[in-house]
């Protein structure tokens, strides 16, 4: 429901719930603000956003009210350039300003800084205050994040998201009046996963990366370019802004319907690793340093024998391709292992059939009952967990003004009116952060949780159950309007994907889903067809070809480790194709460097198969082209630049045909040019550009995108929401501008979103799958995941290196006695030594034991191992 309101003899129109300033940066009317923010809302702590209302068309005097506090349905007519709102606003922050130390010279957000834009915008250009100013003690917080106190405005910005919005409990506000400082109760790293967010959500560079920090360039000296974090499924979009060639800093990139206004750390500090000491830099021959010309000579020699293809999740469609166009369908793997393949195959499968619909982040946030099926969403999908925090808060705002609602699962309570007010229930083998926000939290095995999730459907479909939890957790979803089930790899267990195909079959079309493969492509690796590792392996064990070509890949991070054997136990030769330096590069036969995700352009296909295009932030060096230059060299086409690949492509695969649509190709322009990844401060020559060195300094061409590394070209609100480089407008330089890019407050970009779905629901039936049980004896193993190092790459980025956790071996006690073993002593995990020692842990199921990811193997099925004391 709409409303017409006239502000300044303007008509515009603002829907019913919003407040005032929300409708006014909707529509480009600039009203200064700092407290308030597109996802925080405002507290009305700054004061700054005043304006003047009237009550009536014969009120002639009006009022002055904090338009961030005023709903829209309590005014008709407003006035932003009224006279006493602009005096009242100058005179805000005149005040706000008295203690700042005005560092602007040596401050970090200088150039970019929402402060100065305020300060601007408000007319405040003297100083009149001559007396000593209130200052503060900084303290460390860690690796990932600054703390200058003294520019504090006390907007209560890191609070209310830092607490309130990501659910961290080691920052406040301590202090009242004037003399408010917020941190942490002591010195230390902020233990939240999402604490980098602060670097952006702070309008005053009180908080800010510290890693940018140390390797400083200037805001208006860094070109910034669009792409996708490639640390996990979920897609988030973001920022990658260098200077000279060198990545300095990630930053958000808005999508309304993904990742927002936040990243997780992983997806900010994570993509770091294109700058690490473990970047593959030099041709390799049997381990060892070589020239170009003698890999490259190698590679083609190993290649002619007769070659299969192993396909990365890491890598982007298009080099996937490449690669299989190379060696042929039959002999492209997947280069997972074939448990990890089939699961994410069946996950296409289930999407594809429906009934269910596939739930952005964004629809996640106002889902009405969510059940998490073993995933462990805090550390492998955090981007995701936050958006389950905002589904609580969500559904405890809603039932706030619901007096007498009862708590929807605990019939205790159902009578009393009392009781958590969150329609979360999550199952999962070990405790969990987002128990603290969920209704029911259920500790049970693997096999146990997809039972559970199994007798839920059941019920749902009007059977019977003799659980009674799953009873009561099917009456509450079968109720619900928009009910959501998560599922995912996380476990690597056929049967829980089983369990939540059952539960949306039967809730039906009114369902949401989230099926969550482990990596950034798994979904486009998929859809390109190929089976696993083992599968790979006997190919090459039949004689059927000589040479393994692995793309982008570290098979150990991906396979146990005796599948893996098997494959460089079989293959004449191996050709690795890399950015990173790995333990599959240490061992090939040839190991050829290739350009990093922030080097050249390509696409990933996230979780819902949205196909999102990102590009080279820097020229790739000419000893490490794309990846699929480089195959392009060896036979798999005849590709000039991206656009003739995916023209390819889509010829031959229909269902990918919306790839091309992801972003515009390399021959896009804008009346203005190209669009320029140069932020508007970039008006001339500068040191950036060699001036003074060069007559004419030659500007980088990139052949794959309609982005220029120059100067000149197009930016602002009209660019195509795929290459937006920065929120920058005329007179307005800080990331919080973003407000004139959105269609409307948390909406999606005017443009719409960047991205195209691949999966097209066809509400047929879902074929049934026969899962053979599983055999053996052992304890089931489960991976424990880590919120900061949990992948391959994360890892290798040395401010996320940081924070990794020691890594963890948990048993129950009672396993623990049963298998003779006692706290602390060193134990081999089917037959392999395991760097974390011991820990007995009451919480972990029986007959199952825990370890750190990256710890001691590859990623696999769902399996029993064998525990036994190290000799």
């Amino acid at each position: 429901m709409t409303r017409k309101i006239e502000i300044d003899g303007r008509i515009i129109e603002a829907r019913e719930g919003d407040d005032l300033l929300s409708a006014c940066l909707t529509h480009g009317i600039d009203v200064p603000y700092f407290c308030w923010h597109g996802a925080l809302g405002s507290v009305g702590a700054c004061r700054q956003c005043a304006v003047k209302v009237y009550s009536g068309p014969d009120d002639k005097e009006g009022r002055i009210v904090m338009s961030c506090m005023t709903p829209v349905a309590d005014v008709e007519r407003v006035s932003v350039a009224d006279p006493e709102a602009v005096a009242f606003r100058a005179q805000v922050i005149e005040w706000l300003m008295i203690n700042h130390p005005h560092d602007c010279p040596v401050c970090e957000e200088a150039g970019s800084c929402h402060l100065q834009d305020m300060t601007i915008a408000t007319g405040h250009i003297d100083r009149r205050y001559q007396f000593t100013k209130r200052t503060h003690h900084n303290q460390d917080l860690g690796p990932l994040v600054t703390h200058e106190m003294n520019r504090c405005i006390a907007c209560y910005r890191c609070t209310r998201f830092y607490r309130d919005y990501a659910g961290g409990r080691d920052l406040d506000a301590f202090g009242a009046h004037d003399d408010v400082y917020f941190g942490r109760a002591e010195d230390g790293a902020l233990e939240s996963p999402f604490a980098g967010n602060l670097a952006e959500v702070c309008p005053t560079g009180v908080f800010n990366d510290k890693g940018w920090s140390r390797d400083y360039a200037r805001k208006w000296d860094m070109r910034a370019t669009p792409s996708v974090c490639p640390h996990c499924s979920l897609g988030c979009n973001i920022l990658v802004d260098q200077r000279d060639g060198h990545v300095k800093r990630v930053q958000n990139r808005y999508h309304g319907a993904l990742n927002g206004y936040f990243l997780c750390d992983r997806g900010r500090f994570g993509p770091l690793h294109v700058v690490s000491d473990q970047r593959l830099t030099q041709p390799l021959l049997h381990g060892g340093p070589a020239s170009e010309q003698d890999a490259c000579a190698a590679a083609h020699a190993a290649v002619a024998e007769g070659a299969i293809g192993i396909g990365s999740p890491r890598a982007s469609l298009e080099a996937n391709y490449a690669l299989q166009r190379l060696v042929g369908p039959e002999r492209f793997f997947a280069g997972v292992s074939d448990a990890e393949a089939a699961i994410v195959r069946r996950m296409i499968d289930i999407l594809r059939a429906g009934p269910a619909t596939i739930a952005s982040l964004h629809e996640v946030e106002h889902a009405d009952a969510v059940l998490v099926l073993g995933e462990d969403l805090t550390n492998a999908s955090l981007r995701l967990a936050l958006a389950l925090r905002q589904t609580a808060r969500n559904a405890e705002r809603e039932l706030a003004t619901q007096k007498g609602v009862p708590h929807w699962l605990d019939p205790a309570v159902r009578t009393a009116g009392e009781g958590r007010r969150t329609p979360i229930v999550v199952a999962t083998p070990l405790p969990d952060e987002l128990d603290a926000i969920a209704a029911l939290s259920l500790r049970r095995d693997p096999h146990g949780i997809a039972a559970f999730g199994t007798s839920v459907a059941a019920v749902v479909r009007g059977e019977t159950s003799g659980d009674a939890e799953a009873s009561r957790v099917a009456e509450v979803l079968a109720a619900a309007q928009r009910p959501l089930i998560i599922a995912g790899c996380a476990l690597m267990s056929a049967t829980i994907i089983e369990a939540a195909a059952s539960m949306i079959a039967a809730l039906g079309d009114k369902a949401r889903i989230v099926l969550l493969p482990p990596d950034p492509n798994s979904v486009g690796l998929a859809l390109l067809g190929g089976a696993g590792l083992d599968s790979a392996a006997a190919l090459l064990e039949q004689g059927a070809a000589k040479t393994a070509i692995v793309l982008e890949n570290d098979l150990f991070e991906r396979a146990p480790r005796v599948t893996v054997e098997r494959v460089f136990a079989a293959a004449k030769s191996v050709v690795a194709l890399d950015s990173m330096a790995s333990e599959t590069t240490a061992r090939a036969t040839a190991a050829l460097p290739v350009a990093a995700f922030s080097e050249s352009a390509g696409t990933f296909v996230n979780y819902e198969g949205r196909a999102q295009r990102y590009f080279a932030a820097v020229p790739p060096l000419p000893s490490a082209p794309a990846s699929w230059r480089r195959l392009d060299v060896f036979g798999a086409g005849d590709w000039h630049n991206l656009d003739e690949l995916i023209g390819d492509l889509i010829v031959e695969r229909a269902d990918l045909v919306g790839v091309a649509d992801a972003a515009p190709g390399a021959a896009f322009e804008m009346a203005d040019g190209q669009v320029t990844r140069a932020p508007r401060p970039y008006t001339a020559r500068t040191a950036d550009d060699r001036a003074g060195q060069f007559a004419d300094a030659v500007i980088p061409v990139d052949a794959d995108s309609p982005l220029t590394f120059g100067i000149k070209g197009a930016r602002g609100t009209l660019v195509p929401p795929a290459l937006i480089t920065s929120y920058k407008t005329s007179g307005q330089h800080s990331a919080n501008n973003v407000t004139r890019f959105v269609e409307e407050i948390g909406g999606p970009l005017r443009g719409g979103d960047p991205g195209v779905k691949l999966l097209k629901r066809s509400n047929t039936a879902l074929p049934d799958v026969v899962l053979a049980p599983a055999e053996g004896a052992g304890l089931w193993l489960i991976p424990l995941h880590d919120a900061f190092t949990g992948g391959e790459l994360s890892r290798a980025s040395a401010l996320l290196t940081a924070r990794r956790p020691m890594p963890r071996l948990l048993l129950h006690p009672d396993d623990a006695a049963l298998h003779g073993l006692k706290a602390g002593v060193a134990v081999l995990i089917d037959g392999e030594s395991c760097a974390a020692s011991l820990t007995l842990d009451a919480s972990v199921p029986r007959g199952c034991v825990a370890i750190s990811i990256g710890q001691l193997m590859g990623r696999g099925p769902l399996r029993r191992v064998r525990v036994e004391a190290a000799q």
